[in-house]
């Protein structure tokens, strides 16, 4: 019953009321956008008090920084550890890496689309780029030295570490993009194997066939 939800969302500990507002914040952002994700909705979802959700976060734009923040450090928590996997060899890491960005817990259009609201969002979009790009800038360092590696053990003159961690990147992007507008055309297998194809146009012995681990 709600009132029985209520009382437990109010008793719970405080790390757990502050995982109710970031989700239910998701919910929200992901159906009316920043500007539409009110405290009142927001608070109502998570059956928590608007006095709650200030106490953990200040204010709302404490609470949607907060949601961006949760999203980075999980996002970047699982491309971290399959990235650190001793049994993996570079190219394994490599696309281990890649099945991180598309993990169904990361790469879904709830999440996707809080993502791009706050690209899209002026009043929000410099701390994206100040929380974002840091990690960003991160994972193409890792991928930078792990295609140096590969490059370093094979026959690949012309091929430049750095432009190819680029423009995974960039696929990155643009397949997330692709997924959330168009799901019908668009899917988190469909992306992996698009950008794997690529990687393998680069690396054929090490990515040809899609055979990445290892």
């Amino acid at each position: 019953m709600p009132s029985e939800n209520g009382k437990t969302a109010r008793t719970a500990p405080p790390e757990e009321r502050r995982k109710q507002l970031i989700d239910a914040t998701i919910e929200v952002i992901g159906e009316a956008g920043i500007s539409g994700a009110t405290l009142p909705e927001i608070t109502r979802r998570a059956g928590l008090s608007m006095g709650l959700a200030n106490f953990h976060f200040g204010s709302k734009d404490g609470l949607i920084r907060a949601v961006l923040i949760s999203l980075a450090e999980e996002h970047r928590d699982m491309w971290k550890v399959q990235a650190g996997r001793s049994d993996l060899s570079p190219a394994g890491k490599i696309g281990a890496i890649i099945d991180a960005q598309f993990h169904p817990r990361i790469c879904n259009r709830r999440k996707l689309a809080v993502w791009f609201a706050f690209f899209g969002n002026p009043m929000h979009r410099k701390f994206y780029q100040a929380t974002a790009t840091g990690i960003d800038d991160e994972r193409m360092d890792v991928v930078t030295d792990l295609c140096a590696v590969i490059i370093s053990d094979g026959d690949f003159s012309g091929v430049d570490a750095r432009d190819v961690a680029a423009t995974l990147e960039g696929l990155f992007d643009g397949l997330w993009l692709n997924i959330l507008m168009y799901p019908d055309l668009f899917s988190a297998d469909g992306a992996k194997a698009k950008v794997v194809a690529y990687l393998a146009a680069i690396f054929p012995a090490h990515f040809g066939g899609h055979q990445v681990s290892g």
